[in-house]
């Protein structure tokens, strides 16, 4: 079939204008991919092949009063899987599983990350020890995904002696990440969990920086260094507080393995924490990087609970050492003096619809209130409770801070309980279930009453001072002291008086050290069915009061045994503290 030159001319003018159509459209495209949205599908390639692997964040330091270290980071190491599906992941996990020890709780631990997060990297050892890294190292070629690189340990110089104090961290929980205060962070991540860790979780925590790694197609790692420039961590400024590590070592070896109890210290006259110990404890150190269930049901199945904080959240009847709050309640509302003795001198016991008993069987006679804060005459403060009345006693200790918290800068405080009306007796025994003898038990620290050694140590640093009570602080800052005893400098001048012949020649004369002045109030506290409590809180020295010190034993049977710990206590820490300023007057 021929065809006309001209038809064959205007074919090809079409020919070319179409196929100059396709090359200009083609290079349009072309030049949109590769010009115009450059950028785009470079990003877009780079997401492809490239993963981005969290750099964890060292925690702050944190130090004692004195600049020593009491939480710290080491060199550690973290072991990840890259996974683009649960699938992959879970058949990476049942091949370390081959190689190293991963326990099914582990596994369940590292697909519930991989769940809650929006990374492909996921980590399955926070704490990997060395041994564990090298095995890994060995048979890399097995794990094609897999991620290890060094991360900041935590660590506790002092671990047995601070646990009460400095708690620990571990990983982020699935309910903490829900939680507003926790926005922006991420499953696997380590927060603190107790302690101090806990309650300045935000001071300590370092910032998270990224760094990059090369995958191909099937997901293995091809290249680990110098894929893109990496974003650094940071750690935050170190955290400064008022422990004295020096005293809580020694508190830690004096109680050693035997005595259960409670002890803190605090500076009177700002409330700083010097120490806060309870026994029997724990190393918080094998809580870091995630706690052996083995370990962990060991604590829990222990009798003496040494997961439990005996000085921020044991409460127990304070005994004797609450009849100061009862002479000071007097004192308020002018019903005694110092020199003021009552109707019925001590006989050993005294009479009040039933025989209520003191705890000397001879009897003290006659004497006085200064007097009876130095020998802890149980009949004498029946008689000022009754005389100050069931109501006004309440009142009073309320406006003594004995129904609220202390206000210290940790988690797990427990409130004291101490009845705020008489509505309480009410309400809880029914308008005919009590009577008026409940103001005898409480004048003397029992019944319906019950502190914590904190508590206790926060009134008597208004006992020791001018009669305000300050604010315990675990953390430097600016002290908080509130005025609570409403006293003459005479009065108050004549409680310190009898606390201070407690250590003379009353009730915690056993304990009293040689070359030092100590006030303070013994206190042997009913513990039915067990034997009783022991008690002790005081200061020293008398003149100029450095500490004050309140030692809660249990089942310690009487108050002179708390006495003799609290006053080595006080010993140690006032030689060290002339030591340590004559070596800084030296420098």
């Amino acid at each position: 079939m021929s065809h006309h030159p001209n038809e064959v001319l205007r074919r090809a003018r079409v020919a070319r204008v179409v196929l100059s159509g396709v090359f200009l459209i083609l290079g349009g495209a072309f030049f949109r991919t590769q010009v115009l949205r450059n950028a785009e599908f470079e990003s877009q390639s780079r997401r492809n092949r490239e993963r981005e692997v969290p750099l964890p964040g060292a925690r702050g330091t944190i130090f004692d009063r004195n600049g020593e270290v009491i939480a710290e980071n080491l060199p550690g190491y973290t072991v990840s899987i890259l996974s683009p599906s649960e699938d992959s992941l879970r058949s990476a996990l049942a091949t370390i599983a081959k190689i190293v020890p991963l326990d099914s709780v582990q596994q369940r631990l590292a697909v519930s990350r991989f769940r809650r997060s929006s990374q492909s990297v996921t980590v399955i050892f926070n704490d990997a020890s060395f041994q564990v890294v090298s095995v890994l190292e060995e048979r890399r070629v097995e794990l094609p995904g897999l991620i290890i690189q060094s991360a900041p340990k935590r660590y506790y110089p002092d671990g047995a002696a601070l646990a009460s104090l400095i708690g620990y961290t571990g990983e982020i929980s699935e309910e903490d990440l829900a939680k507003p205060e926790f926005e922006g962070y991420r499953p696997g991540q380590q927060i603190g969990k107790a302690g101090i860790e806990k309650q300045y979780e935000e001071a300590l925590r370092g910032r998270e920086g990224h760094r990059f790694v090369e995958v191909d197609s099937r997901n293995r790692v091809v290249r680990d260094n110098g894929v893109r420039a990496e974003e650094p961590a940071e750690a935050p400024p170190p955290l400064h507080t008022n422990i004295d590590i020096d005293l809580q070592r020694f508190v830690h070896e004096y109680f050693g393995d035997s005595l259960r109890g409670g002890v803190v210290a605090l500076d009177p006259s700002t409330g700083g924490v010097l120490t806060l110990y309870s026994a029997p404890t724990y190393d918080v150190n094998r809580f870091i990087g995630g706690v052996s269930a083995k370990y962990y049901s060991s604590l829990l199945a222990d009798p003496h609970k040494p997961l439990f904080n005996r000085a921020l959240a044991g409460t127990y009847a304070p005994a004797s050492t609450f009849k100061l709050a009862t002479a000071v309640i007097g004192l308020q509302r002018g019903l005694v003096t110092m020199d003021t003795h009552m109707k019925d001198p001590c006989t050993g016991s005294y009479l009040y619809g039933r025989i209520f008993k003191c705890h000397d069987k001879r009897g003290h006679g006659d004497i006085n209130l200064a007097q009876a804060i130095a020998k802890s005459c149980d009949v004498y403060f029946y008689q000022l409770g009754l005389r100050i009345t069931l109501a006004n006693l309440l009142a009073g200790g309320v406006s003594l801070g004995f129904a609220d918290s202390t206000g210290v800068d940790l988690p797990g405080e427990k409130r004291a309980r101490w009845p705020e009306s008489v509505a309480y007796f009410n309400k809880r025994y029914g308008p005919r279930g009590w009577n008026q003898s409940v103001v005898l038990s409480l004048s003397i620290g029992q019944a319906d009453n019950t502190q914590t050694p904190l508590s206790m140590a926060k009134f008597y640093t208004a006992l020791a001072t001018d009669g305000a009570a300050a604010t315990p602080q675990v953390v430097t800052q600016t002290p908080s002291r509130k005025q609570i005893l409403n006293l003459s400098k005479e009065q108050l001048l004549g409680l310190q008086l009898a606390l201070g012949d407690v250590l003379t020649s009353g009730t915690g004369a056993s304990a009293r050290i040689q070359g030092l002045t100590i006030a303070g109030k013994t206190g042997t506290a009913q513990n039915p069915p067990h034997p009783d409590n022991a008690w002790f809180v005081g200061y020293a020295p008398v003149d100029k009061p450095k500490i004050v010190v309140a030692v809660i034993l249990e089942e310690g049977l009487h108050g002179p045994a708390a006495a003799k710990i609290a006053t080595k206590i006080m010993e140690h820490f006032l030689k060290t503290k002339l030591a340590f300023t004559a070596v800084a007057a030296d420098r």
